[in-house]
């Protein structure tokens, strides 16, 4: 074996095991803290995370199992194929992504991964634009309940997935010369009608799964379960973590590394502490930033949290990547994918804040999101935030189905 692979397996060995006894240590040194925080994260997984996410879940494996998803990979693939340079079936991952929120783009992609309905570096390209942070939690978090201004959640929502669209379209040139594709049998490629193709995809997937609904429920709702409390073991692990840093002190020397890239920037260096935590966490990141300085210019605070909200935070990074691991797509493209989005994002904040001023802003904001925050404090109802992102879902996928059929008779008229 080569000397310089063992030697960096001795010190992956070192320093986890360094990290874990320091966590044993300080769990121990400050018990009241530990426990607080691990309150607070269990608190935010059972009202927020589970009621918003188990029904997806669910929903989605259940699509699958009845082979939903196969047809609407049908009918989609003339939009995914040329802007993403995946299968169709991406695009229920890409709306349920974009309406759930992280990380039920990581956890959709794996199931296509293990159905075999798409190959290893389609499921590293999938997966890097379509784990994105949900309108709810742009809207009724963020620019609602931080920064009181319904009329930022448009621009925030506006620069997140943008950025995330553009992403996908960079992450398309992933291993580009790897040809390996799905294939499809030659009966339904073969057939003209995509409609006909598409019902065909899911009448044979569904034969192949052979699960009645009782069994296909069970198994829908096991499964779900199992990935939410995966999750919120996550986030009241981490969220322990960041509060003995935070105890420790250890934040603030970050904070003062973090200073010295800021004011080449022209940044506040006040934000360089929203960026630590955002760094670890993206709801404490986006709070931190919405208090600070009235001095500082909207257009930093917008930069910073968009930027933020596109790294998603190391907790939701550890959560796909315990996803990932149950299938070969690798967690290191997401990561180079992660840190491309918060560049993008970052950028573009600086680049639509004049022309998308909050005053113009305000004049296109849909009826819906009015209705929605006024009516709400933050996410208190599980029933409007359930139909809230079904509202969303379908409208999403409503709107690919559209530009994938124009896709479809374009190329029907130019006779490919």
């Amino acid at each position: 074996m080569n000397t310089s692979k063992i030697g960096s397996s001795h010190l992956k060995t070192l320093v986890s095991g360094i990290a874990a006894i320091f966590l044993a240590i300080a769990m121990v040194m400050f018990p009241d803290t530990a426990f607080d925080a691990s309150l607070q994260g269990l608190r935010i997984w059972w009202d927020i995370i589970f009621p918003a996410l188990l029904p997806f879940f669910i929903t989605s494996e259940v699509l699958l199992g009845f082979g939903v998803v196969h047809f609407m990979g049908v009918l989609l693939e003339p939009l995914m194929r040329p802007l993403f340079n995946v299968p169709g079936v991406g695009a229920f991952v890409l709306a349920m992504g974009f309406a759930s929120g992280y990380p039920m783009g990581a956890k959709l992609t794996t199931r296509l991964r293990e159905q075999n309905m798409i190959t290893r570096i389609e499921g590293e390209r999938l997966v890097s634009f379509t784990s994105t942070s949900d309108p709810l939690f742009l809207f009724g978090a963020v620019a609602i309940g931080f920064f009181h201004d319904v009329e930022l959640g448009v621009l925030i929502a506006l620069i997140h997935y943008s950025s995330s669209i553009l992403l996908g379209f960079i992450m398309r040139f992933h291993e580009r010369s790897n040809k390996e594709r799905i294939i499809i049998p030659d009966r339904l490629h073969n057939q003209r009608n995509i409609l006909v193709k598409a019902f065909k995809a899911m009448h044979r997937s569904r034969l192949n799964d052979g699960r009645k609904l009782g069994k296909l429920l069970g198994d829908a709702v096991t499964s779900s379960i199992q990935t939410l409390l995966m999750i919120g073991g996550f986030i009241m692990v981490f969220s322990v973590i960041l509060s003995i840093l935070t105890q420790i002190q250890f934040t603030e020397i970050l904070t003062k590394g973090i200073t010295l890239f800021l004011l080449p920037l022209g940044i506040a260096p006040e934000m360089s502490q929203s960026i630590i935590y955002g760094f670890f966490e993206v709801t404490l990141g986006a709070k931190t930033v919405s208090e600070a300085s009235t001095s500082i210019p909207m257009v930093e605070k917008l930069a910073i949290v968009s930027g933020i909200a596109a790294w998603s935070g190391i907790s939701v990074h550890a959560q796909i990547a315990a996803i990932l691991q149950r299938t070969d797509i690798r967690y290191t493209p997401f990561l180079i994918a992660r840190i491309l989005h918060t560049l993008i994002a970052f950028m573009i904040s600086f680049i639509v804040w004049k022309p998308f001023h909050l005053e113009q802003a305000a004049n296109s904001l849909p009826t819906f999101i009015y209705q929605y925050s006024t009516s709400q404090t933050s996410i208190v109802s599980l029933w409007n935030t359930f139909t809230y992102q079904s509202t969303l879902l379908l409208w999403f996928l409503f709107i690919l189905l559209l530009l994938s059929f124009f896709s479809y008779s374009i190329k029907r008229k130019h006779g490919k």
